[in-house]
């Protein structure tokens, strides 16, 4: 799916993604990221939901964000409390989503000045 989009001044916009694909500002990733308004960690090594684990968490904390969503691949899958828990210890939202909506949502969110990070997993 396309996005439309008036600038790119403005952070880190996902503006496409498929299955096998993320575009941010027009760039084509095919591999797990982590993305901000303003800033993006384009090897975030993972593959598959199943291995999350501490230490993905702990890149994404990194970022100090308010809320954070991760896309699971092409389909939700909830991961074992206990891989992020560490979210909810810091207070901070946490969802899961497959990851074309933690696409579509995570542009809503930044577009409304929420400081979100977004793992996507591909």
């Amino acid at each position: 799916m396309k996005f439309a989009q008036d600038s790119q001044e403005d952070g880190y916009v996902i503006t496409a993604y498929d299955e096998n694909s993320v575009s941010i500002n027009g760039k084509s990733f095919t591999q797990s990221l982590v993305v901000t308004t303003t800033r993006l960690n384009e090897n975030w090594n993972i593959a598959d939901i199943k291995r999350l684990s501490s230490s993905h968490i702990e890149e994404i904390l990194c970022f100090q964000p308010e809320l954070v969503i991760i896309g699971t691949g092409n389909r939700l899958v909830f991961p074992e409390i206990e891989v992020y828990s560490s979210i909810i210890k810091h207070g901070i939202g946490v969802d899961f989503m497959d990851t074309g909506a933690a696409c579509r949502t995570y542009n809503i969110l930044m577009s409304e000045g929420r400081d979100v990070v977004a793992g996507l997993i591909l």
